[in-house]
């Protein structure tokens, strides 16, 4: 069971990610802009503050992750992978008009 706070804050982040969601997808263009202009920037920084949590040490272990007692999961980690699946993996979905093209990326990283 976890614990009452826990909980609020599952629940808080998963409705700020539901109406920040609703907005970008069926606001009008002003929200959208919005949405891309505010929102997108302190979303892109929690999930870069998240990964900063799972980077590998030097022996290339997660420190955050544990897959056994006293034992470092390898890196990538799963929320590495998690996060690859979720934004990157699935870019052949997105509507090409939407896709940036690898020249124009700009990197992300520590």
């Amino acid at each position: 069971m976890s614990s009452p706070i826990f909980g609020q804050l599952k629940t808080s982040l998963a409705d700020y990610l539901t109406n920040i969601t609703y907005r970008a997808q069926f606001g009008d263009e002003q929200a959208a802009a919005l949405m891309a202009r505010f929102e997108l920037p302190r979303v892109v920084e929690a999930l870069k503050a998240v990964l900063d949590e799972h980077s590998p040490d030097a022996h290339g272990r997660c420190p955050s992750c544990r897959t056994r007692r006293f034992g470092r999961a390898p890196a990538p980690c799963r929320a590495y992978l998690t996060a690859h699946l979720c934004l990157v993996a699935t870019e052949e979905d997105l509507p090409e008009e939407t896709a940036v093209p690898m020249r124009r990326r700009v990197a992300f990283g520590g």
